[in-house]
């Protein structure tokens, strides 16, 4: 689901979550380090941050300086991706028992060199910063170790909102408000039926087709998740 908002600020996390209403949700958010999303932990909702982003802190660290605690550090993660692919059809009760079990583990070991390594690094220094994005992070980041319906990234979102990501000087101005929501509302349906196993093109052009002599009362048939070809 896409939500279209003015700005980055964390009202629009709340309003999107509807944190101030009956209607709240809850459970975990996995997110990046945007602060942005912090306004939501105050409300209630249980907060994770994506792996994969404090990885890339240190692949940058060892693509562009060959910095050995850039090097070290990727070691730590890869093993934690490693199990993760192992288990990543298991439910998620037997995650959540080999996390326990091997993650856990792999993180402690992790944790006591990261506290070692700052106090040896310059102050300032990119390799400071890398390191205390994820100390600063760590409950966060680790949440997925007690939580086996977690993932311990959010690159699954990550790579349905590239093709977004890399067009977005295409549609830097929406024009207006009313067509911001209009194109998150069509950007939803869209990703939705990809998810959904659907080739956009065909279920665009036969629920457009429907439309207009579908009943509206069961308007809710031709969305993805229900969608059928018309026969």
């Amino acid at each position: 689901m896409f939500e279209f908002s003015e700005g980055r600020s964390g009202e629009s996390v709340r309003e999107f979550l509807k944190l101030d209403t009956p209607q709240a949700r809850q459970g975990t958010l996995l997110t990046d380090g945007f602060s942005g999303y912090n306004a939501a932990t105050t409300k209630g909702v249980t907060s994770a941050q994506c792996m994969a982003h404090a990885s890339r802190k240190f692949n940058d660290l060892w693509a562009n300086h060959r910095s050995e605690v850039g090097r070290k550090a990727r070691r730590y993660h890869q093993c934690l991706f490693r199990i993760e692919r192992e288990i990543e059809d298991r439910p998620g009760d037997e995650r959540r028992r080999i996390r326990q079990r091997k993650s856990r583990r792999v993180l402690a070991v992790f944790h006591r060199w990261l506290l070692e390594q700052r106090r040896l690094v310059p102050v300032g220094s990119a390799t400071m910063k890398a390191i205390d994005y994820s100390l600063k992070r760590w409950t966060q980041l680790t949440r997925f170790v007690q939580d086996g319906d977690v993932p311990i990234s959010n690159n699954w979102v990550e790579n349905h909102i590239r093709p977004i990501a890399i067009g977005r000087s295409n549609w830097l101005f929406a024009g207006s408000l009313r067509s911001g929501k209009r194109a998150a509302a069509i950007m939803s349906l869209l990703h939705s039926a990809r998810i959904n196993g659907h080739e956009p093109y065909a279920y665009f052009k036969d629920a457009l087709e429907r439309l207009p002599t579908h009943p509206a009362s069961r308007i809710g048939e031709l969305l993805p998740h229900r969608w059928a070809p018309a026969s």
